[in-house]
């Protein structure tokens, strides 16, 4: 434990990316093959491998009760050391810098115990009185790094790409290999084992764990496409629903959402019709509100999602339909590196079999030559009651978890984008009760919150006092008319143009910020980047 958070210091106090590979190859080298899977998946943020569905249910009250049962503190002088901290991974240092340090006694192994009965506890009651055991017997170094694992925040300047990175170095191989065996297996510290083996060439496709889902990024005009795409690209209708990738094999079925949880207990009336279907396959597509041969408005469809149950009621008055556009995986090959042109053909000879159209939809996609048929096309999709065009290269192949110009999403006139709500105010007036007015941030290259602008309008009232009853629960510090909150909800926010601005760090401001929706299908890691707020304001 002591190597582990050692390095995590020092990772975090260099902005090289060779440092950073060179102290994590140091590091694994020390490491047993246990171990170097623990620390692999501890470094990339998570406590579990992606293929493991299960949560913490940790959040920000539990650390707060922990710290302050093992170094009572006035409850001013705590909420000052937040404010100026602004990390609880580093107010947990602190605090727990004033006690005498005790032996350093843990283990990676007993952090991955803390996390398997975090995991299996009942009631936060239970929770938190496991946090406190383990950061009790903890030095303040480690209580920093095991709450900010914990919380999902470790910001040390590492994404999971660079621990690729890292990996790839420490045992010779290539980094596309490293890649590759750790999105098929879902799990960065059994890739890490392998690679040190020598074994990377045994991993499989693993079904039932999310492959991170291919991005697209906003296009501001038609001459955008034209120049990504001189030769021909193939257009879809942006339907305004619920990302989602579906895993079938035998009579096995799981459903991810874009936050990369399993959401099938959801969706009962899909199960049917998608495990009718032939073989093994991992499809990619989004679940609609779907009635009279159309999408419904979100809005409207909203109502189902977060439903741990659906009854008989629901199912009448909100029936959904899943709108297939791609297929990742079919019968043992994986279709990842194929172009979209081939994957697109597989998916139509899959769902050309299926007997019942009404729930399972295969997504239509034109192909065009010139970007001047955009408009016409757009104007189609906004009169069929959807949100605008995705388009699409068909020589693509499809990257996991990026974000690239292979695709493009044309919504509006205008883009969007979507950001993370860091702060939020009491509103003015009739909202005077309620947490209305939100800060919202991007994302820099290293995963920091750079805040770009703030918005009040575009939810409905039933919308806005849902989130104020999340945010009360969710707020790290209250100064009385603003609040700042754990930055967890994800916004769609449109605007009129982009501008520079000495008022938020990341030297931008968003001009007439408007919300489109609430983003409860995405992660906060799946925002956008500074770089396409640079892009939208003209600096390339």
């Amino acid at each position: 434990m002591q190597d582990f958070v050692h390095t995590s210091e020092a990772v975090a106090a260099t902005r090289s990316r060779l440092e950073k590979a060179a102290q994590l190859q140091t590091l694994f080298s020390r490491l047993s093959d246990a171990d170097l899977a623990r620390a692999a998946r501890y470094l990339s943020g998570r406590a579990f491998p992606l293929s493991d569905q299960r949560v913490l249910n940790v959040g920000y009250a539990n650390v707060r009760d922990a710290l302050l049962t093992l170094v009572p503190t006035p409850d001013e002088a705590y909420s000052h050391l937040v404010v100026r901290l602004a990390d609880m991974g580093d107010v947990a240092y602190e605090l727990l810098g004033r006690r005498p340090d005790p032996p350093p006694t843990l283990t990676l192994a007993d952090l991955a115990d803390l996390f398997d009965q975090l995991a299996a506890a009942s009631g936060a009651k239970a929770r938190g009185k496991l946090l406190t055991a383990t950061l009790a017997r903890a030095t303040a170094l480690e209580a920093k790094y095991i709450v900010k694992i914990v919380m999902g925040e470790l910001r040390i300047g590492l994404q999971e790409g660079q621990v690729e990175d890292a990996i790839a170095r420490a045992y010779g191989v290539r980094v596309e290999a490293v890649q590759w065996a750790n999105m098929l297996l879902g799990d960065l510290g059994e890739t890490a084992v392998l690679a040190r083996q020598g074994r990377l060439g045994e991993a499989h496709m693993r079904l039932f764990h999310p492959i991170k889902f291919m991005l697209a990024s906003p296009a501001a005009s038609p001459d955008d496409v034209a120049k990504q795409m001189p030769s021909g690209f193939l257009v879809e209708d942006k339907f305004d629903g619920v990302r989602a990738q579906v895993h079938k094999q035998g009579g096995r079925l799981a459903i991810f959402s874009r936050t990369l949880d399993e959401v099938a207990h959801r969706y009962p009336e899909l199960h049917a019709p998608l495990l009718a279907l032939p073989g093994e396959f991992i499809l990619d597509g989004e679940i609609l509100g779907w009635r009279d041969g159309r999408a419904i408005p979100f809005t409207e469809f909203q109502a189902r999602l977060g439903r741990k149950t659906v009854d008989a009621e629901l199912l009448a008055s909100l029936p959904v339909a899943f709108m297939a556009f791609d297929l990742l995986y079919q019968d043992g090959d994986v279709l990842l590196e194929q172009p979209l042109r081939e994957r697109r053909r597989c998916l139509e000879t899959l769902l050309a079999v299926f007997p019942h159209p009404y729930s399972l939809i295969l997504s239509q996609a034109a192909e065009f030559q010139a970007a001047t048929a955009l408009p016409a096309a757009f104007d189609a999709a906004r009169e069929r009651g959807n949100e605008g065009l995705m388009v699409k290269e068909p020589g693509s192949t499809y990257k996991p978890g990026r974000r690239g110009k292979e695709w493009l999403k044309v919504k509006r006139p205008l883009a969007t984008l979507d950001v993370v709500v860091t702060g939020v105010e009491w509103g003015n007036g009739k909202r005077r009760h309620v947490l209305s007015d939100y800060t919202f941030a991007v994302q820099d290259d290293e995963g920091q919150l750079l805040e770009v602008g703030k918005a009040y309008s575009g939810l409905t009232d039933a919308e806005i006092a849902e989130l104020t009853a999340w945010f009360q629960a969710h707020t790290i510090e209250d100064y009385g008319k603003f609040r700042r909150v754990e930055p967890l909800i994800v916004l769609e926010v449109a605007f009129d143009n982009v501008q520079p601005s000495d008022r938020h760090p990341s030297g931008y401001a968003l001009r007439f910020p408007r919300i489109v929706r609430v983003g409860t299908d995405k992660l906060p890691a799946d925002i956008d980047t500074l770089d396409t707020v640079r892009a939208l304001a003209g600096v390339r």
